[in-house]
């Protein structure tokens, strides 16, 4: 019995290691990142810096960026171009993939991961936020694929689109983010199926809530102060929320891969498929949770930056782990 089981033992592991080599390395790989400078997207850098691929950071804020590229080139000797461009800004990101290109000489990964949340109530949300949400969210991506799509064609090149759970499952107080998530998970799947044939592998990703650190930066409307405390704390719970660096690896590995959807957690899993199998229950259950979030308030429609705003909760003890992670991923 033991000899059988060494055997099969011997046969599994054998078979994990062919289908590693199947999948294949990043090292020596281009991996252009847009929102690579903090949270989620610096996660992602220091995943494929330490398989050896040469990194193009974007975002839009210079110091930011050279805080990320430095700790990745001391922490990893990574190569790193750095990008300061606004994805929303079509010339703009058209330059940045030039420059990768003609810095590296190819590209092979697009992760499209540039993101940003308005948190408060659908009363208190203008046009500008939606518009902003869908700039970010689904232009960005659009244009970043486009210009990117010559250089991926012909190389088993990889396109990485960061969706969210909110894009499967809309989320009241997150209006805007949901509906341009959404527009963002139907692009990504058409993409998929057309490119397919040209051997672009397009991967959508849905997270769950992800403890990044990110809500120190989210736009908050409405009761300020209760309407950051839900989030944060929604944000930062262990129960509730996923570490980063776990998103991070799974994210990395369905690229490899070139996995076609990923849903992160089982919380995201479960709801998906509650929201495919019974909408009406959702739906129900989506409006109750409004009923208990803040209601509009006079001054609402004033957005305010996070980190602004008064909270006794956030920072607290409750939020202490997204703090930590806020601090690792150049968040502050």
């Amino acid at each position: 019995m033991k000899t059988v089981l060494g055997a099969l033992s011997l046969a599994a592991g054998a078979l994990s290691l062919r289908r590693a080599r199947r999948s294949g390395s990043f090292r020596g790989k281009v991996v252009l990142i847009t929102g690579g400078s903090r949270g989620l997207g610096l996660l992602l850098a220091r995943r494929f810096a330490r398989e050896g691929a040469r990194l193009a950071l974007l975002a839009r804020s210079e110091a930011t960026l050279e805080r990320a590229a430095t700790e990745l080139r001391r922490a990893h000797g990574a190569a790193v171009l750095t990008l300061p461009a606004d994805v929303g800004e079509r010339a703009q990101v058209e330059r940045a993939v030039a420059e990768t290109v003609r810095a590296f000489g190819r590209l092979d990964v697009l992760v499209n991961n540039a993101g940003i949340i308005q948190v408060g109530p659908y009363a208190h949300m203008d046009t500008a936020d939606f518009e902003a949400a869908m700039r970010t969210h689904f232009w960005g991506p659009l244009y970043a694929t486009l210009a990117a799509l010559p250089h991926l064609r012909g190389r088993g090149g990889r396109i990485v689109n960061i969706a969210s759970i909110g894009g499967k499952v809309a989320v009241p107080h997150l209006a805007p983010y949901s509906a341009s998530k959404f527009a963002l998970v139907g692009l990504s799947d058409a993409l998929r199926a057309e490119l397919a044939r040209e051997g672009v592998r397009v991967t959508t990703v849905c997270p769950w809530l992800t403890r990044t650190g990110s809500y120190r930066n989210v736009s908050v409307k409405g009761q300020h102060a209760l309407e950051l405390t839900w989030f944060a704390l929604s944000d930062s719970l262990p129960l509730v929320s996923m570490s980063g660096e776990r998103a991070a690896r799974c994210i990395v590995e369905a690229t490899r891969r070139g996995a076609p959807r990923l849903v992160l957690a089982p919380h995201g899993r479960a709801a998906v498929a509650a929201e495919a199998l019974f909408p009406g229950f959702v739906a129900a259950a989506m409006a109750t949770a409004n009923g208990l979030l803040p209601d509009p308030a006079p001054g609402g429609d004033e957005a305010r930056v996070a980190h602004e705003v008064p909270s006794r909760l956030a920072p607290s003890l409750l939020t202490r782990l997204s703090e930590r992670a806020a601090a690792r991923n150049n968040e502050l």
